[in-house]
């Protein structure tokens, strides 16, 4: 049983990316997408691995950075829950509240 699951909205985050990163390199689209999934593996083992991140919102959601992504998870309960995996140069806070539906 995965430690983790995705938010709908995290899947399609991810068919973004692939997208993006294949338009240049199907392969590199590939290594990225898996390097994401990596990650989700890792924080669904040890979710305490993020950082709480007051300063760009007030959600119980914690980060983990991949390279150029931030990865911003629920680690409440197990499975942990992937929300959302977006680029880390953007406006968090108002992705967030976009996201989340406030």
């Amino acid at each position: 049983m995965s430690e983790y699951i995705l938010a709908k909205d995290a899947e399609l985050d991810l068919g973004d990316i692939w997208e993006y990163i294949a338009a240049d390199s199907i392969d590199a689209a590939d290594r990225w997408i898996a390097s994401l999934f990596d990650a989700f593996e890792s924080l669904g083992q040890t979710p305490g691995m993020g950082h709480k991140r007051e300063d760009l919102t007030p959600y119980s959601v914690l980060f983990w950075p991949v390279g150029a992504y931030l990865i911003i998870y629920r680690a409440v309960r197990r499975p942990i829950e992937i929300v959302a995996v977006t680029q880390g140069s953007r406006d968090i806070p108002a992705f967030l509240r976009r996201r989340m539906g406030n």
